[in-house]
């Protein structure tokens, strides 16, 4: 593991326009060299595979989507199955961008379609809002199972489904011991590069999200940035802080893995509304 950080991969596609993203502006000012280099990818499932699971879609009257890779696989196998999707369908996406895709097949519609802010707490608010319907939950294998489990925890009528699976890329161990550090996005950005070398051998390691983070350090990891918190909101400003703190000559500690509590409670919050608003329609 390397202190002196010259060259780093962040583990997701190259954005559109390079320019325009943070890490473009830390390398000019910091002076290192970015590359883009995913360790994962996520493929639609095949026809089989959705046969496989025996859900009838048009048992459902909503759909929540989190990517669009899984919108691209729904509307594939739903053209394959030769099956009409109704204008009555409604869509509960986690972010704007994602429901905006949905362009891409079916006339956008603002009353069929809503959107969350990307967090966790924002869609289950939005599912909370429409649990009259019954939904499908449109999931890639393997994935988080915050959501599943707070679906059920709240009995929410819903269906999972899985639209997409998640595989590693063909990235060697050799190509990644030529950074100084590497970003991770994912649980399976963690399992991916676990599989392709020890932890004591890999270069550092910075990660974004709870989980991904619970993992490496699960795993053995050194990870000696992350994000989002409150005074790095985004891993480029977390990278930012390390390599400024590194050049310092401050050493820097093992980021430690500290569980969320604020999703326990705000799950409890939900369920003790549903609670009392059942009691109040019986009343």
């Amino acid at each position: 593991m390397s202190n002196n950080i010259n060259r780093i991969l962040v583990a997701q596609p190259a954005p559109t326009i390079i320019e325009k993203s943070p890490f473009y502006e830390l390398s000019q000012r910091l002076g290192v060299e970015i590359d883009y280099n995913p360790l994962i990818k996520v493929i639609g499932i095949t026809p089989k595979e959705f046969r496989s699971q025996r859900i009838n879609i048009l048992d459902h009257t909503a759909i929540i989507f989190t990517s669009r890779t899984t919108i691209d696989s729904f509307f594939h196998i739903c053209e394959d199955a030769r099956i009409t999707v109704p204008e009555t369908m409604k869509y509960i996406c986690s972010t704007e961008s994602i429901a905006l895709y949905l362009q891409k097949y079916i006339v956008y519609r603002k009353r069929k379609i809503s959107f969350a802010d990307g967090s966790f707490q924002g869609l289950i608010e939005l599912v909370v809002k429409n649990k009259a319907e019954k939904m499908l939950l449109s999931l890639s294998e393997p994935h988080k199972p915050e959501i599943p489990e707070a679906l059920a925890r709240l009995n929410i009528n819903h269906t999972p489904i899985i639209l997409a699976r998640t595989v590693a890329t063909d990235i060697s161990a050799e190509k990644l011991k030529e950074y100084d550090m590497v970003l991770l996005y994912s649980p399976w950005d963690v399992k991916s590069i676990c599989e392709k070398m020890p932890a004591e051998e890999m270069p550092t390691i910075a990660t974004f999200g709870e989980g991904t983070l619970k993992l490496a350090v699960e795993s053995g990891i050194h990870v000696k940035a992350n994000a989002p918190t409150p005074v790095a909101p985004s891993l480029a400003k977390a990278v930012d802080l390390y390599i400024q703190a590194v050049r310092k000559g401050k050493d820097i500690e093992d980021v430690a893995f500290v569980s969320d509590e604020r999703k326990e409670e705000f799950l409890r919050t939900q369920q003790s509304r549903m609670t009392k608003k059942g009691r109040s329609k019986k009343s």
